[in-house]
């Protein structure tokens, strides 16, 4: 490092041993989130227009905003690659690395609802935190995957108009936030990061469509897994070369690279590297929607009954049977079949012998405009309720609860009783308060 930065050496050691700067990133999927948070932050992440400084002393994962997909607790250096990326309402983007979801989260927040995320994780215990936090930011257009990038490849040839490789790397970027990976580092460290980042790449290539984007960011600072690998990448595909971009509070890229150093902004540090495809392609032409047979068209009927806005939030989606869960999954997305998904769009209901139970995912996709019924909470009340309390209420049926205005889970509404239907595993302790 003293060799690479010079003069900066001394600065940038002492920055690695003074106190991280905590940080989170508002949803855009949720309404009112800026007032929501404001007791919770202190000053915007200049290259993240939804990125926000955690208020020294505050506990924002305590809160129930929090549970409610509120927000996402990111690191702010972490907020940089998706916005490098540029996704756009429409388009078909993959995450390949995606776990633990923060910026699968940003990219569905930057599509808005429309087009198709494909998020994707190798490891099966951290595809599932994936799942789960994409289910709490409300997203409804994302397939998350687990597979291995060449099974992914094989899958999908050219599909996707832009691509995020968050390479799993040395981690010298988190030696201030997690000091416990400076233990995890040796010296071979960067060259054996390198020849995965490599393959991962490879693979990459193959899924992006004639003139798609691909964005190659890591949390490390040596050369080896960052402009070496971008440049042997670049020697290796010659149909690819690098796009200029800037990054408000960070400056402009050169040769299509652009570095995040803890002694220059309040962030950690982060690589990110944009490359462009040659070539055009027309949009893709996503598969004709198939009209759903008349029983599972009854119980989306059903379904309206409970929450008769449900449909506003998807774009043409394909209905499909996950054994008894009906799920709603982006029309843009080309043919997954085959491959180990844990979640396929939007999870709608559980299916059952003349009734419906509508899934978790899609209350937490909802906002209290879109359900029949809606009982908003004070924040005591939603953290009973996120405890697994029931409450006293007249309501009946089917009940979307809602901490200012933000989507909690369901409640069935019987005999003056608001029984509580927020998965166990989600539940949380209320003396951990």
């Amino acid at each position: 490092m003293q060799a690479l930065l010079g003069d900066e050496a001394a600065p940038f050691f002492h920055a690695l041993n003074e106190p991280y700067a905590a940080a989170l990133r508002l949803n855009p999927l949720r309404e009112n989130t800026e007032e929501a948070a404001a007791a919770l932050t202190d000053g915007g992440v200049p290259w993240c227009g939804a990125g926000r400084y955690i208020r020294s002393g505050a506990r924002p994962a305590l809160s129930p905003l929090h549970a409610a997909g509120a927000f996402y607790i990111q690191e702010a250096s972490a907020m940089a690659p998706a916005v490098v990326l540029d996704a756009r309402p429409g388009e078909l983007v993959l995450d390949l690395c995606a776990a633990p979801g923060g910026k699968s989260g940003q990219l569905a927040a930057a599509l808005n609802g429309r087009g198709a995320l494909v998020a994707n994780e190798p490891d099966a215990g951290r595809a599932r935190i994936l799942a789960s936090t994409l289910e709490r930011l409300g997203v409804g257009n994302a397939l998350v995957t687990n597979a291995w990038p060449q099974e992914l490849a094989a899958r999908f040839p050219q599909a996707f108009d832009a691509v995020l490789v968050d390479a799993p790397c040395s981690g010298e970027g988190m030696f201030r936030r997690e000091p416990d990976s400076r233990a995890e580092w040796s010296a071979g460290s960067p060259a054996g990061c390198a020849a995965r980042q490599a393959g991962i790449l490879d693979q990459a290539a193959l899924m992006l469509r004639p003139g798609g984007r691909l964005v190659y960011s890591t949390c490390t600072f040596n050369r080896a897994e960052n402009e070496d690998t971008v440049a042997a990448f670049l020697d290796r595909h010659p149909d690819f070369a690098p796009e200029p971009f800037e990054l408000p509070g960070a400056g402009a890229s050169r040769d299509g690279c652009i570095r995040l150093w803890p002694h220059r902004v309040r962030g950690d540090g982060q690589f990110a590297a944009r490359l462009r495809r040659a070539g055009s392609a027309g949009p893709a032409v996503a598969p004709p929607p198939r009209r759903p047979d008349r029983d599972i068209s009854a119980r989306l009927d059903a379904l309206r009954a409970v929450a008769p806005g449900w449909d506003d939030r998807l774009d043409a989606p394909r209905f499909l049977l996950r054994g008894d869960v009906l799920c709603a999954a982006p029309g843009r997305l080309p043919d997954f079949s085959g491959l180990r998904t844990l979640r396929c769009g939007l999870h709608l209901c559980r299916l059952g012998r003349g009734y419906i139970e509508p899934d978790h995912a899609l209350a937490m996709a909802l906002r209290p405009g879109d359900a029949a019924q809606c009982l908003n909470l004070d924040e005591r009340e939603s953290l009973r309720i996120l405890a697994g309390e029931t409450m006293e209420s007249g309501l009946r049926g089917w009940t979307l609860l809602a901490c200012r205005g933000m989507p909690l889970g369901w409640g069935k509404g019987s005999g003056g009783v608001m029984k509580n239907h927020i998965p166990r595993g989600l539940r949380i302790r209320l003396n951990a308060t």
